[in-house]
């Protein structure tokens, strides 16, 4: 960051100055500006936690009926607080605040996950698709109900032969004249719903995503209300169920499949936002594009993606958490020093512990930030504050790419953290097994992170055109094709931003070799380089491929690696601008040092974790990379002292923690 320019650059000074003193944190103040405008929302939560904080050990000892069971339970009174309606309208006993809800579902990640999946189940997919694909007859029909907990439902999306491709659902809905009904079919196994949560035990009524039939052909995915069990929890007619058994984790929640042996529902079982039958059986809707229809269904559920990345992100906060006050507990072999043979050294002192964790925090606050930048655009296109086409696709693009970032990295730390903690971190009673168990499947979860990428490079590479909809991978290959390579690179930010930072830096075109080793400038550039790079080769390999008179498909298949490689570039500058962005935004305290500290840990680590590219493509000489690590290294000392305040700073409640044994 800029405030850290006067610092010596390792190429040009090889022994610098001693570094300041650190900064004395305001832990308050900083928990405050993590928690941002809904601190009273999560404040709430962690209150809940703290009293539900049984379920934990509840989670190691009750028989499988039995803990979902009491995961039900705890979900129906949470419910009664408030915390998990949020986001529906107020005449339905909601708070009416989008924001506030993912908030909310974001600090419940600091508890049982369990319970937030069958949180994110009940509200955020069931109520959600009610909410967003319905409409008002829905409303009153169901939302009441399912706010209070008062009836359970599922989200019956996801089938067992048709994963991501959720266009490709083998599940049938055909409209009957006669009787004013949709019929409801499994026409095989590989269309029988799987994984689905709540389905198992608890669900009555769920949302089901069918082709839609009428007499003059299929209209697609749409989604229908459908009852699967009576008031006895008996299954209904025609609806067979299974359960889907023990999971990696989470099994908390009743996951399930489902068939429909020819179940019948009435017309207005259709929610019909943006497509209706009439009793005649004429289609109709708004939407005239099938495509276009389809993605704009879907994106009007994106909240479930923005979620479950904050999810990530805060079940990685517990984890760096626990391991950071170990590690100042725990002490392992003599320092070495003379008159203190007897004292062995913490290993946080150490700098391989350091390297360990401190990247790790500092990549946990940069994705704080960032998610905080997509949960405000998704409270602004849904309050209505900025809801055109392409701000909902840009939007979608932000959601999955953060998404993909912020789950990896929970994967990544729980893992390390555990290893940071030894046996120690092997035992249940310390949480890593819970946590690398229960996170593991957010990586898949609401999207396969590989494909959600796809989907940013498709925004990016279109430039989130009218006809975004319109267009699948094929149509993407052929859509980029179809243009000048320069026009593809001249419409990205990164371009002109990159013509900018070379006037201002020093060196002019070797800016990247004499700019200072903490300039923020430098940083951006690098990261932006990186992704306006990436993003010209891959649709020059795409054009190229075409012109060669090869199939979409293929070309596609060739340049996919590249593909997503551009993706996660866009993704990983979108993080570092929305940390640069909020250390800019503070003013001048202790704080906003510490923080800086994070900032520059944090671009500095992904720029070496990635050198091997900056070198082959010029960027990076060999003794600027040695100089990068070695700063990597000074930055880790210069967080020690502060290292327990940045994680205290999450105000994740000791009753998360659990182990006296490892955090105190």
């Amino acid at each position: 960051m800029a405030a850290e320019t006067s610092a010596p650059d390792p190429i040009l000074d090889p022994a610098p100055a001693s570094p300041p003193p650190p900064p004395e944190v305001d832990v308050p103040a900083l928990t405050a500006l993590l928690d941002g405008r809904y601190a009273d929302v999560r404040d709430l939560v962690r209150r809940n936690l703290a009293t539900y904080a049984s379920v934990l050990e509840e989670a190691e000892t009750l028989s499988l009926d039995d803990y979902r069971d009491r995961v039900r339970d705890l979900v129906v009174e949470m419910a009664a607080s408030g915390q998990t309606g949020m986001g529906f309208p107020e005449e339905y006993g909601g708070g009416g605040d989008i924001g506030a809800s993912v908030a909310a579902f974001e600090t419940l990640a600091y508890g049982d996950l369990s319970v937030l999946v069958k949180v994110g189940v009940q509200f955020g997919l069931f109520g959600g698709a009610i909410l967003q694909l319905g409409t008002r007859r829905h409303h009153d029909a169901y939302l009441h109900d399912l706010v209070t907990g008062r009836l359970m439902g599922s989200f019956a999306m996801t089938e067992t032969g048709h994963g991501s491709n959720v266009q490709a659902l083998g599940t049938a809905a055909t409209y009957d004249v006669a009787t004013g009904e949709f019929v409801i079919t499994t026409p095989d196994d590989a269309a029988r719903k799987d994984y689905i949560g709540n389905a198992a035990r608890h669900a009555q009524v769920a949302v089901v995503f069918a082709q839609l039939v009428t007499a003059d052909g299929s209209h697609g995915v749409h989604a229908f209300v459908v009852p699967i069990r009576d008031e006895g929890l008996a299954p209904m007619p025609g609806v067979r169920m299974e359960d889907d058994g023990l999971k990696l984790g989470l099994n908390g929640v009743d996951n399930g499949r489902l068939w429909f042996d020819g179940v019948r529902v009435p017309r207005e079982a259709l929610l019909d936002r943006f497509a209706s039958v009439a009793e005649d059986g004429t289609y109709a809707s708004a939407i005239d594009n099938p495509n276009r229809r389809f993605f704009t269904m879907l994106g009007t559920l994106v909240q479930g993606r923005v979620c479950v990345g904050g999810a990530g992100i805060n079940a990685a906060k517990v984890a760096v958490a626990i391991a950071v006050k170990y590690a100042v507990r725990r002490r392992q072999f003599e320092t070495g020093q003379e008159g203190d043979a007897a004292e062995e050294q913490l290993l946080l002192d150490y700098g391989m512990h350091q390297r360990r964790l401190f990247p790790l925090l500092a990549r946990t606050y940069a994705l704080h930030f960032a998610q905080e930048v997509v949960a405000l655009q998704l409270h602004e296109v849904f309050s209505g504050v900025a809801d055109d086409e392409k701000t909902r696709r840009e939007l979608e693009s932000r959601a999955a790419g953060t998404k993909a970032l912020g789950t990896w990295h929970a994967t990544r730390t729980i893992q390390e953290c555990r290893e940071a903690c030894g046996g120690a971190g092997y035992l249940a009673v310390n949480r890593f097994a819970a946590l690398k168990a229960d996170t593991d499947v957010f990586t898949t979860f609401e999207g396969d992170n590989h494909v959600l990428l796809q989907l940013v490079a498709k925004g990016l590479l279109t430039d989130y055109a009218s006809d975004f909809g319109d267009l699948d991978q094929l149509g993407m290959v052929r859509f980029v094709a179809s243009m000048a390579v320069e026009t593809v690179v001249e419409r990205t930010s990164a371009h002109k931003l990159l013509e900018r930072i070379k006037d201002v830096l020093p060196g002019g075109e070797r800016w990247d070799d004499e700019a200072g080793i903490l300039e923020t400038d430098y940083h951006l550039a690098m990261l932006r380089f990186r992704e306006e790079h990436m993003l010209a080769g891959v649709a020059r390999r795409l054009k190229r491929g075409i012109d060669g008179g090869r199939a979409p498909g293929e070309v596609f298949s060739r340049v996919q690696d590249h593909v997503i490689a551009a993706a996660r570039a866009h993704v990983e500058r979108l993080v570092l601008e929305a940390f640069v962005t909020k250390v800019n935004s503070i003013d001048d305290s202790d704080n906003r040092r510490a923080l800086a500290l994070l900032c520059d840990l944090h671009a500095l680590s992904v720029i070496e974790a990635d050198r091997a590219w900056f070198m082959e493509h010029g960027r990076l000489t060999v003794a600027r990379s040695k100089a990068i690590s070695r700063e990597v290294n000074r930055l880790c000392r210069r967080v020690r002292p502060i290292a327990v305040d940045l994680v205290d700073a999450f105000a994740i409640p000791p009753e998360m923690l659990r182990s006296p044994a490892l955090v105190g």
